[in-house]
């Protein structure tokens, strides 16, 4: 095996297994807390929690989680003004609109930016609570105006570590160094129409929250690429420098880097990756620092592979986003197990969906916006803008258009008409996956999208284990390895768990 290299900043562990993070609360935190408690990395999503912590006191909070993070909070004045702006005793009437939050913007107002602080805070503190396990929370580089407050809020709330693909995210490494110091920082952001780093998106962490704020640990930072040479590139400089990577490839869900060169199309409309879209590992690992390899990676036999190429491990998503504890509705869940038992659940890498232009996974289910005829009945409008992007309007100023607006709409703000064809408001769907839906005025309700890895090789194996479901511990020890072991004289067996063959049978060492 070779000898792994080590962390640059307050060397942690090295996890075999990251739990990859899915959004939105898809790996919920008691996915995290789960995978963390069994000693590998469990990882939170970082996107929209401003907007899942809102809706989830306006339902009531029902269990008091969010209410007892929120009680933890190091500002009570804070999470008082969230509580009493959103909280609903026994949670809002069924079929009443949630009240809005608002939308990311360059610059946010105070009552935003406290509310994005608080909703990462809370997804992290919550996996983190009742033990010494590692937590991360994945960011995503294309919701750049949320990031400060995303990873200040996180690391008010002790996370080990932060992950961060979607993008080359150059800044991030300083961003944690100076947050870590409560020092007030600017992120560079990308604004259509502007000169590169012109805009920044802006926290003041002392000005916010004022002076009494208790001391941070800077959490390890993995940015999470595609190619070799982008791994070359944010190592050679030390003040972009991450502290390791998660190499990913074509085959894990939701976002995708797009494939090298001229986009190409096969007979299905997906498109098609070759040999230069495979990070070469041996680069990789000549870089000199740690990595994880993902996508299809969910087996046991991948763990053992990536470990021998001199990766740390594994990153997985799949069969944590079907296991017991994830943030999927029960019903979404259930339906996709039933397909997977089935023979029938395929995943498709749809080309235009994602506002942001990356490819996106979309698992195919009846009923969801996978189906073509759902989505062109949806009605265009973007009311959450997670995804929409600033652009320099000619009065100078910022404006805010996303190609899942109406489409008109979109064409006003001088966006090009052809690149709204085909959009999905993966917003909206994917609050809807986890129970967050919005219910309109007029009755309308918004319909699901599920993302999954193309490869369900790992989902199946496991299925076919667990005739029902299967919890986090369970599908971590699958990719560990770890079965249990009964010693009987002269031989050593190995018991697997049913479905598992051959058995394994080898002599005891010696006294």
């Amino acid at each position: 095996m070779p000898v792994l290299p080590q962390l640059r900043h307050h060397p942690r562990p090295l996890p075999q297994v990251i739990q990859g993070g899915m959004g939105v609360a898809v790996s919920s935190w008691q996915i995290a807390s789960s995978v963390a408690r069994a000693g590998q990395l469990g990882v939170v999503s970082g996107t929209a929690l401003d907007l899942v912590l809102a809706r989830r006191l306006q339902d009531g909070d029902p269990d008091g989680d969010a209410r007892r993070a929120l009680a933890a909070f190091p500002v009570p004045a804070v999470a008082e003004r969230a509580l009493a702006r959103y909280f609903i005793e026994g949670g809002r009437t069924p079929g009443t609109p949630y009240s809005p939050v608002p939308r990311p913007a360059v610059r946010a107002a105070r009552m935003p930016q406290e509310l994005g602080i608080l909703g990462n805070f809370v997804e992290v503190w919550l996996a983190k609570e009742g033990h010494d396990g590692l937590v991360g929370i994945n960011l995503l580089e294309k919701v750049q105006m949320a990031t400060p407050t995303a990873a200040y809020g996180a690391m008010l709330a002790g996370v080990d570590y932060v992950l961060m693909g979607a993008g080359i995210p150059r800044d991030i490494p300083h961003l944690l160094d100076e947050l870590a110091l409560h020092h007030a920082v600017q992120l560079p952001i990308e604004v259509s129409g502007a000169a590169p780093g012109s805009h920044t998106v802006d926290l003041d962490p002392h000005a916010l929250l004022g002076p009494d704020l208790p001391p941070l640990t800077r959490p390890t930072f993995l940015a999470i690429i595609s190619a070799h040479a982008l791994a070359a590139y944010l190592a050679k400089d030390a003040t972009i420098r991450p502290d390791g990577f998660v190499v990913e490839g074509p085959l894990a869900g939701g976002h995708n880097a797009p494939p090298r060169g001229q986009m190409v199309l096969d007979e299905t409309g997906q498109p098609v990756f070759g040999p230069r879209d495979q990070a070469d590992v041996a680069k990789v690992a000549a870089v000199g620092l740690p990595f994880w390899l993902a996508g299809s990676q969910g087996t046991p036999e991948a763990l053992a592979a990536a470990r021998a190429a001199g990766a740390a491990g594994v990153q997985v998503g799949t069969v944590f986003a079907l296991c017991e504890e994830t943030g999927l509705t029960p019903s979404l869940r259930d339906r996709l197990l039933a397909r997977l038992r089935a023979g029938t659940l395929a995943v498709r890498t749809d080309p235009l969906a994602s506002p942001t232009g990356f490819p996106f996974k979309v698992a195919q289910l009846p009923g969801s916006l996978s189906d073509a005829p759902a989505a062109q009945a949806r009605p265009r409008l973007c009311d959450l803008g997670y995804l929409r992007t600033p652009y320099l309007k000619e009065s100078g100023g910022i404006g805010y258009r996303c190609k899942a607006e109406p489409v008109h709409t979109y064409v006003r703000k001088n966006g090009d008409e052809a690149d709204t064809v085909g959009r999905a408001c993966l917003c909206n769907a994917l609050t809807t996956n986890i129970g967050l839906g919005q219910t309109r005025a007029d009755g309308y309700v918004e319909e699901p999208l599920v993302t999954l890895g193309s490869d369900l090789d790992g989902a199946r194996r496991l299925a076919h284990l667990h005739p029902g479901t299967w919890t986090a511990r369970q599908a971590l020890d699958w990719i560990l390895d770890r079965r249990p072991h009964v010693t009987l004289p002269h031989l050593h067996i190995t018991f697997p768990e049913p479905g598992w063959a051959p058995w394994r049978l080898s002599p005891l060492p010696a006294a």
